[in-house]
């Protein structure tokens, strides 16, 4: 596939990722006050408006100038990195296009409101696990779908 066909590809299905995480944040955002919380599985899965001032698990809290940054630097990187790679193919079309529209869900919070809003609240067990949004789950994929490319690929130059 050429790079222009790819790279317009990865932007539209990017847009829809980020689109996505952003109709999401709107309806928590215009939806619920601050901290409220929404029982959707009693004692396993909650929506709990929030504001990230940090990283994942709020790392870095307070440093928002650095993320935007690292984001802005680490999609530079990403995009210059796809337009090179000559073995693209649908499934890293795929992987490429969830983590551009998870970083950029996020990078568009940080630069506009100076937060992340995050809601999805889960209870394992007993542990509340850090309370994260949709961009987040399309990164979290994304790179999960990556490594299984890169073992599959390595796996494949073995044998």
């Amino acid at each position: 596939m050429n790079n222009k066909r790819l790279l317009i590809r990865v932007f539209i299905f990017s847009l829809l990722c980020f689109t996505i995480d952003f109709i999401s944040k709107f309806l928590i955002k215009y939806n619920l006050s601050l901290l409220d919380t929404i029982t959707v599985v009693k004692n396993f899965f909650y929506i709990t408006y929030t504001k990230n001032v940090g990283g994942a698990w709020s790392i870095l809290e307070e440093k928002q100038l650095f993320l935007i940054f690292i984001s802005i630097i680490f999609l530079l990187f990403l995009i210059s990195y796809i337009v090179r790679e000559e073995h693209i193919n649908n499934f890293s079309l795929t992987y490429y296009s969830l983590i551009i529209g998870g970083v950029l869900g996020n990078l568009v919070d940080r630069i506009f409101r100076g937060y992340v809003i995050d809601f999805l609240s889960f209870n394992i067990f007993g542990y509340y696990f850090p309370i994260f949004n949709i961009a987040d789950i399309f990164i979290v994929i994304g790179f999960l779908l990556l490594i299984v490319d890169e073992v599959r690929r390595s796996l494949c130059k073995n044998y």
